[in-house]
């Protein structure tokens, strides 16, 4: 079942030619985005999943550290196939487990120095791209509002 905000946007979205073009540069853009990624994290000696576990780590909000299931949720895994990668972390030294100091029923994962300082240089690359890319895939994330009011939505002239 359509829910009523996709039914009312197919109604007032007129799609243009621009519009697909705006939505192939922007997927282009982050395809190569995600690819650039995963080669750079290969060159540091890590599979692109251990890189963008290590960022899950050091970008959680809790300075405790996340879960694995809220890892899992950050990396759009099944908790079993986060406990694994977690495992394979841990084996090569990239984080830890801790038990939480407020509920040690909770275990906790942090990075150790080694994951930390490998994190640090890629993400300064990372960063780098990120401004680069912010040139020229803006006019394509604009190319996505609709031009036609949705709810509440902004939309483009």
């Amino acid at each position: 079942m359509m829910s009523v905000v996709a039914r009312e946007y197919r109604e007032t979205m007129i799609l243009r030619d621009a519009d697909y073009e705006d939505l192939l540069a922007l997927r282009t853009g982050l395809r190569r985005f995600v690819r650039w990624s995963e080669q750079q994290a290969e060159g540091a000696g890590l599979t692109p999943a251990q890189q963008q576990l290590l960022l899950a780590v050091r970008g959680h909000p809790d300075h405790r550290g996340p879960t694995v299931g809220e890892v899992a949720d950050y990396l759009l895994l099944r908790h079993h196939s986060a406990v694994g990668l977690v495992d394979r972390a841990v084996a090569a030294k990239l984080v830890r487990r801790v038990r939480d100091p407020r509920d040690h029923r909770v275990v906790r994962l942090q990075l150790t120095a080694s994951g930390s300082k490998r994190l640090e240089a890629l993400s300064e690359a990372h960063l780098e791209e990120l401004g680069r890319l912010g040139r020229t895939l803006p006019s394509a994330w604009r190319g996505l509002m609709p031009r036609q009011p949705l709810h509440g939505i902004a939309t483009r002239a």
